[in-house]
């Protein structure tokens, strides 16, 4: 049995044009991943408070949607945001979106996902929501705060508090979910390191440096939320052993 060689190539990261192009998807991938987080913690707050509040009618909204969005494969979203989505527009709603937009599969990545993140963050902040006293909230009433002001100054701030950890990791994982819009050709790291190995035919060189992207971010993500975490925990309400 003959044994094939590989021969190790580590200039492929950063000899031209490669070196542009990973360091153009290591940029496409923190960009993608930061607009979806927006989008995920604005939908995912305001769809936390529906699962809460009293209303009936915006329980169902808030249950309905982290049940669909939550129980449905990420892959099948980014496919419904590129392929389908479009054509639910009128005819010259189409001809616009795609003749205006430049890259199109890239605001599909986005809006995929974020909505598919946002229930999970909806998930988080209800349980945040529900290990809050009822007396924080007569308090807050009391003092003469509105409902929309007593999530806005104090139910939500302290929610944020207790899921942190989770809150952090949930943010981890929304950026590695990125790498599947490679699927609809987002060049996002993962895709670029895949279409450099396609010339090359260095994938092990291109893969490790994907991942080294991914792993530094996390761990830089990870230190500064544990900062984070320090600077506004509440003494004694989560004690966390050493």
């Amino acid at each position: 049995m003959e044994i094939i060689n590989y021969q190790f190539d580590w200039s492929v990261i950063w000899q031209q044009p490669y070196g542009s192009m990973m360091l153009k998807g290591m940029f496409t991938t923190v960009l993608l991943s930061f607009l979806a987080w927006c989008i995920a913690v604005v939908v995912g707050i305001t769809i936390g408070v529906f699962r809460v509040v009293p209303v009936r009618s915006l329980r169902i909204f808030g249950t309905c949607y982290v049940q669909v969005f939550r129980n449905i494969p990420f892959l099948v979203h980014l496919f419904f945001w590129y392929y389908a989505a479009p054509l639910l527009l009128p005819k010259s709603g189409q001809m616009w979106l795609y003749d205006t937009v430049p890259n199109y599969a890239f605001l599909a990545g986005v809006m995929g996902l974020g909505t598919y993140t946002a229930s999970r963050v909806a998930e988080q902040f209800r349980a945040g929501f529900l290990s809050i006293s009822p007396g924080q909230f007569r308090a807050a009433f009391a003092s003469g705060l509105t409902p929309f002001q007593t999530y806005r100054y104090v139910i939500i701030p302290l929610a944020f508090r207790i899921i942190l950890p989770s809150f952090t990791t949930e943010f981890l994982t929304c950026f590695k979910n990125s790498a599947l819009t490679m699927t609809i050709g987002v060049m996002e790291i993962t895709h670029t390191a895949y279409y450099i190995d396609s010339f090359t035919w260095h994938g092990l060189e291109t893969t490790t440096a994907a991942s080294l992207v991914y792993l530094t971010l996390g761990l830089f993500v990870v230190t500064l939320m544990g900062q984070v975490e320090k600077r506004i925990k509440i003494p004694g309400m989560i004690t966390r052993r050493s």
